[in-house]
């Protein structure tokens, strides 16, 4: 508690107040990110409870910018984030944006707030702000989480609204629905409103893949056979999805048949489809074929970009050749394509796989002078130390990451408060998980029953009941407004 009110004073110094009065719409960009970066530090090293009073005497003054900037980086903490919204809604000359509600509401529906995401939803009713971006965003977030009938339901409850439902909002419900695996109900949507909705190639390209992740490579095909007979074009993206469903069906020669006829259309082959076939022969342990249609795409005049780089890396991880590696991140180098989070995981979750955890490290510090780790990333480096007893190094890599203000995933808190009780370290994996509550992330059974045991075998039920009433203070999960 010192340590908190310690820190409350530094916040409250006199040059952020001044810098912050200081600030007004036309400043720029660096100026809007060290308000922001201020503002972090106040969010992070404040509890929730006292948040709202820490904003206030450090005389924070906000924008939409900044508000849209600190909703961004708190995604992963619900809860916190929704504080502190609460807390601009009310500052004055200041009114949410769209796209802060928006990235609130998707917050929110990620920690499974539902009951708070649709007061949102009638707060933006009141001030018409809504489209029909707001209901596509709660129909993906339900149907990620296997809720299709609220996906539905939140499909069907837009006229309440006034948001006339378009084919907008169609394709994005059948999508939603498919890459939550839930192909056959969105097909059964799909044939009960077609005539409601003319579907359109988007519409086509979404069934096409969801029955090729089903899988299901005749229907697939059924349903790409049933557009051209609609006389509706398959455009790039169906294109795309094509050559994927039958690359990871293993025809990897029908999907050449479809790349040589997009020649002879105004769809010309791009860097990623040229990536699913780098891909698939990495996977496929042909290294020659990867690299002899990397080479063949640039003879083409297609330029490669980094996605298509990363299938080339992730083809020669296959087969073991690292050296190969670092000449592609050099070549990478050499023609001004940056590697992104996605380069370093491939790159890790290979050197990991073979029990390379000191290689590992030296790339992960190698790299993220040019490339920004993602939760991803940070939740494998903190996994692989955890793993091999280095939980110095795990909480290394924990400590970076707060650093560089990234705010830790739900699955990232679970893999350190494991190394931690694995390692008989009950009291820091207790603080851990009380901030995961505090940013309204709820544990999962594994994790708190991990922690639960221990301290029960240490004898703190005191601590132990602590933990699951503030676990128990986390919203309930009803399913809609009523």
């Amino acid at each position: 508690m010192n340590r908190i009110t310690s820190y409350s004073r530094k916040l409250s110094s006199g040059w952020f107040i001044l810098s912050a009065r200081r600030y007004n719409s036309s400043e720029s960009t660096s100026e809007i990110a060290d308000v922001t970066k201020w503002i972090y530090k106040i969010m992070m090293f404040t509890p929730v409870v006292t948040l709202h009073t820490a904003l206030d005497q450090n005389g924070v003054k906000v924008s939409p910018e900044i508000v849209e900037d600190v909703l961004k980086r708190f995604e992963n903490a619900g809860m916190v984030a929704y504080r502190f919204f609460e807390w601009a809604e009310k500052q004055r000359h200041y009114t949410h944006s769209i796209r802060a509600y928006h990235t609130m509401i998707e917050s929110l529906a990620k920690i499974r707030q539902y009951q708070i995401m649709w007061d949102l939803v009638n707060s933006m009713k009141s001030k018409r702000l809504l489209n029909v971006e707001t209901f596509c965003i709660i129909m993906r977030k339900y149907a990620r989480a296997q809720k299709l009938e609220e996906a539905v339901y939140t499909f069907n409850v837009m006229e309440k609204y006034d948001v006339p439902p378009n084919l907008a909002a169609f394709n994005s419900l059948l999508s939603a629905l498919c890459k939550s695996k839930n192909v056959r109900k969105a097909q059964e949507i799909f044939d009960s409103m077609k005539d409601r909705f003319v579907p359109d190639s988007k519409t086509y390209s979404i069934l096409i893949e969801g029955w090729g992740k089903d899988p299901n490579l005749p229907k697939a095909r059924e349903t790409f056979r049933e557009m051209v007979d609609m006389g509706c074009s398959p455009d790039i993206v169906t294109y795309v999805i094509m050559v994927d469903i039958l690359c990871k069906a293993g025809r990897v020669d029908e999907a050449l048949e479809i790349v040589r006829e997009m020649e002879s259309t105004y769809c010309k082959p791009t860097t990623f489809i040229y990536s699913i076939l780098v891909h698939t022969y990495g996977i496929e342990n042909r290294i020659e074929d990867a690299v002899d249609t990397f080479l063949q795409m640039e003879k083409d005049g297609v330029r490669a970009d980094v996605v298509v780089y990363n299938a080339l890396i992730g083809a020669f991880c296959k087969v073991n050749k690292v050296k190969n590696v670092y000449r592609v991140l050099n070549e990478m180098d050499c023609k001004g394509v940056k590697p992104n989070s996605r380069t370093l995981n491939i790159i890790l979750n290979s050197l990991i796989g073979r029990g390379e955890t000191d290689e590992a490290f030296k790339v992960f510090r190698r790299m993220i002078r040019v490339c920004d780790p993602d939760a991803d990333t940070y939740t494998m480096m903190i996994k692989m130390f955890c793993d091999t007893n280095e939980l110095e190094k795990a909480l290394k890599v924990w400590k970076y990451m707060k650093k560089m203000q990234f705010v830790p995933s739900m699955h990232t808190f679970s893999v350190l408060i494991s190394g931690l009780c694995k390692e008989g370290d009950v009291s820091q994996a207790c603080i851990l998980l009380e901030d995961m509550i505090e940013k309204g992330l709820r544990p999962s059974g594994v994790t708190f029953g991990r922690l639960r045991h221990l301290l029960i075998k240490e004898g703190r039920e005191d601590v132990l009941k602590f933990l699951q009433e503030k676990i128990n203070l986390l919203v309930k999960d009803p399913l809609w407004d009523s």
